[in-house]
């Protein structure tokens, strides 16, 4: 999914910039500040996307964990909880609310190392309940839940039922953990030929919560035909 030539990516201490868009530490606050053109089928003159999100955290994981045996992918949730501020230029809408930070890296695409997972996270009073799971290229599972303390430590918790969601317009299959293997879809914000994601409302460990979901089929992405809708949605550098 590589939009920019190696030439466009600039990454420094505290400041990595792709483009004119970049991110950056400024004390406390991570900046993002982007500029951008909206390619899509429907838009084709390119509205321009320009505009500064604010992400302060709340608390800071500094543990990150392996999602293979042979640790080529690796799962970082750097900012469990933390407060956003949204400010757009273009178009012109602000707003401010809860935020989460996390990072992929590996020695390998996400591609060769995944068919399929799903994540998703909630806020559990001053903890967060995060939940990883998915199915690996070579046929093997994994599923985490882990429930973060008010300063960002990890604590290993039990993995609630499985609760099926239905499928979304793009027939994409996805799940979450819920109490009694029940939740019900709040919002679908994100619906592509491989990844989703909603807001959900569920119960987790006897509490009423408002959970963010994704899913990502690998396979999907990888099928040619996505592959060859993708530059429609994500502009490519000449």
């Amino acid at each position: 999914m590589t939009e920019r030539p190696s030439h466009a990516v600039h990454a420094e201490a505290d400041q990595f910039a792709i483009g004119p868009s970049s991110v950056r530490w400024a004390g406390d606050c991570l900046v993002i500040d982007i500029e951008e053109l909206d390619k899509r089928i429907l838009n084709p003159f390119r509205r321009r996307v320009a505009g500064r999100i604010r992400v302060w955290p709340e608390m800071l994981n500094t543990e990150a964990f392996a999602l293979d045996p042979a640790g080529k992918h690796v799962w970082h949730c750097l900012a469990p909880r933390a407060r956003i501020a949204v400010e757009m230029e273009s178009p012109g809408l602000s707003w401010q609310g809860s935020a989460y930070i996390d990072s992929n890296r590996g020695s390998e695409s996400l591609e060769e190392g995944f068919r399929v997972w799903h994540w998703s996270r909630a806020h559990l009073g001053k903890d967060v309940a995060v939940f990883y799971e998915g199915k690996r290229r070579d046929g093997s599972t994994f599923a985490s839940a882990l429930r973060f303390d008010s300063a960002g430590v990890p604590h290993e918790a039990e993995l609630p039922p499985i609760a099926p969601l239905p499928n979304t317009g793009w027939q994409m299959e996805r799940v979450t953990r819920a109490d009694r293997g029940l939740a019900r879809v709040r919002r679908t914000w994100e619906d592509s030929p491989f990844y989703t994601r909603s807001t959900l409302h569920a119960r987790l460990y006897g509490e009423p919560v408002v959970a963010m979901q994704e899913t990502l089929s690998l396979d999907r992405f990888c099928n040619p035909v996505v592959q060859q809708l993708i530059p429609h949605r994500m502009p490519r550098a000449r």
